[in-house]
């Protein structure tokens, strides 16, 4: 991956802009990077009342017509359910629950239409979970994890796009055969490093 980082520099600075003057020039600039992040509204298939608050961090870098690959990270830590760890359970000495998650693999997005952009994608890497619990020897675990889904980004300036996510989470073999399946949807914002500027 780093040798076509470098590649594509190279070819990004030393290409000539071979245009003629009584047409706009264009001028590709940058790398095939994008960095977001946003908030996430997850239900971590814990417990009764599911839902938690998070926060989400992704990269993606285009390899060719519209095929890439995703880096994305997130933790789910806020808004636990009251009911998780109810007062009158004694024997919990440590109450928490927390899903963090680092995750890559192939992003693909179809060209754009009137400004939204359709993509699906499917990752892998590791899953770790904080549960509430009365062993202070075992208060989390780690996990074989995949992800697969979708969503749409919408461009509203230059290189800003807002992104809606939706996500199905594997979590393989949690306490048994059956695995733990959080689910949920991510709002944010992407921004693209390599840019498309016509000039005269």
């Amino acid at each position: 991956m780093r040798s076509k980082l470098v590649l594509a520099a190279l070819l990004t600075f030393l290409t000539p802009s071979v245009f003629a003057q009584v047409a706009p020039a264009v001028k590709i600039g940058g790398l095939p990077i994008g960095i977001g992040g946003g908030l996430s509204d997850y239900d971590t298939d814990y417990g009764k009342n599911l839902r938690m608050l998070g926060l989400s961090a992704w990269g993606d870098y285009n390899i060719f017509h519209g095929v890439g690959l995703e880096v994305e990270g997130m933790s789910i830590f806020a808004d636990r359910p009251s009911d998780l760890c109810p007062t009158d359970q004694k024997r919990t000495t440590i109450c928490q629950m927390k899903q963090l998650s680092i995750k890559a693999g192939v992003i693909y997005k179809a060209p754009r239409f009137h400004g939204l952009q359709p993509y699906a994608k499917f990752l892998g890497g590791v899953g770790e979970i904080y549960f509430p619990t009365h062993d202070p020897s075992y208060t989390q675990d780690a996990f074989t994890t995949y992800g697969a889904g979708g969503g749409l980004e919408y461009k509203v300036w230059r290189n800003l796009a807002v992104r809606a996510d939706y996500e199905y989470q594997f979590y393989e073999q949690y306490l048994g055969k059956n695995p733990l399946t959080p689910n949920g949807v991510t709002v944010g914002a992407t921004y693209y490093l390599r840019g498309v500027h016509r000039h005269y």
